[in-house]
């Protein structure tokens, strides 16, 4: 009858409506699973999608299954087909253009309306000055000559920077990069009329994050591919894995070909490194990070660790701290590491990996990156934390 379950609500349920029942506590909560006295409705105040809920998986098992009869035959082979049908019956012979960021979630939405609707579709992919280093180029070959994809690059990152320079706020950076994003479609497009659609690569956990139901749920965080897009923007949205979450993403990829490499790809930020220099935005900042976050992903590869955590990262400071090189002083920036496992990434721990592993990181990044003196490992958990720090 006792079980463990995951609680990290600030809010309590202080009166029943009409015909409910409680069907369960915890010590701090009287309140904590409610059911209706006459119909299939229910309840729960914990969160029983997340690994630390004991029986949480049986407990959507039993609603799904049990409750509310589904049959559990999704198949990604089976989305594929669905949404390509879904896609042509929506587009007609409209033509669609899709924003690229270089990540899975885009590209496995490239593909999917490519199969879809051939060349009614167009990919651009943006250079913002906010990707890692050489990922660019590296990614925009792989998309013309592995996947065959539509696609023109597009070198937009001095108008990135000069519109995000000096900004610290990180909703602000988001909300920038969203309406810089679509200024460059939209100017990319110019006159061709014939666009009636923008494709992103928007998942279920963005949604979640970004929306505020009516009540005291809080808005988390804004993201570029949902709240930070304006409202001027003059194309329809088509969000073909908007109810996905990141696992599932990535067998529609393996469904379409998309090659494993390249699937196996840690999530990575439409905002980029933007979010990922805390503070004030400039080049320097940015370069700064670029060869710090190379040194910590390369060293993970080649130590046969990448794959056993869900995302790594490495995340600039606006914090400057006094060392010693040599025989002379220094005063420089102090870079974190960060590296969660987790099963959809609505919740994570940090990785325990190895002593030996993480200061031959830090040395490597303190000796090799000129203006990083200091390196600290984030052994936060989500929640409370979200993975990336802005």
């Amino acid at each position: 009858n006792n079980s463990v379950v995951w609680m990290s609500h600030g809010d309590h349920i202080h009166e029943l409506p009409p015909s409910y029942e409680i069907i369960g506590h915890t010590n701090n909560a009287k309140v904590a699973v409610v059911q209706h006295t006459e119909k299939e409705i229910y309840g729960v105040q914990f969160h029983p999608e997340v690994a630390h809920t004991d029986c949480g998986k049986q407990i959507l098992h039993n609603f799904a299954f049990d409750i509310c009869g589904l049959t559990g035959d999704w198949t990604a082979n089976s989305f594929v087909e669905e949404q390509i049908e879904a896609i042509r019956k929506k587009v007609g012979k409209d033509k669609v253009l899709c924003a690229l960021s270089g990540g899975v979630d885009s590209t496995v939405v490239a593909t999917l309306i490519h199969k879809a609707i051939g060349d009614q579709l167009e990919c651009v992919f943006v250079d913002n000055g906010l990707l890692r280093k050489d990922e660019f180029n590296e990614v925009l070959d792989l998309y013309i000559k592995d996947l065959e994809l539509p696609v023109r690059g597009v070198d937009a990152s001095e108008l990135f920077l000069e519109r995000l320079t000096g900004v610290s706020d990180p909703e602000t950076k988001r909300k920038i990069i969203g309406v810089t994003f679509i200024d460059v479609f939209e100017k990319e497009i110019g006159g061709q009329s014939e666009f009636k659609y923008l494709a992103q690569g928007t998942l279920y956990p963005d949604v979640i994050e970004s929306v505020s139901f009516k009540g005291p749920s809080a808005t988390i965080k804004s993201h570029h591919n949902v709240g930070g897009l304006p409202d001027k923007m003059k194309l329809d949205l088509i969000e073909p894995v908007r109810e996905l979450f990141k696992d599932e993403v990535r067998e529609v990829g393996k469904a379409l070909g998309i090659p494993e490499h390249f699937i196996g790809r840690h999530p990575f930020p439409g905002p980029g490194l933007g979010i990922r220099v805390i503070g004030d935005l400039s080049k320097e900042r940015l370069d700064l990070l670029r060869e710090a976050d190379t040194i910590f992903i390369d060293e993970l590869k080649t130590q046969n660790l990448y794959n056993d955590v869900w995302q790594a990262l490495a995340v600039l400071l606006p914090v400057q701290s006094v060392g010693v090189m040599g025989d002379e002083r220094t005063y420089e920036f102090t870079v974190a590491l960060r590296a969660v496992t987790s099963l959809d990434g609505m919740t994570a721990d940090w990785a325990h990996l190895p002593y030996e592993f993480l200061s031959h990181v830090s040395n490597r990044i303190i000796n090799e990156v000129k203006g990083i003196n200091r390196v600290v490992y984030d052994i936060s958990s989500k929640p409370p934390a979200t993975i990336e720090w802005e």
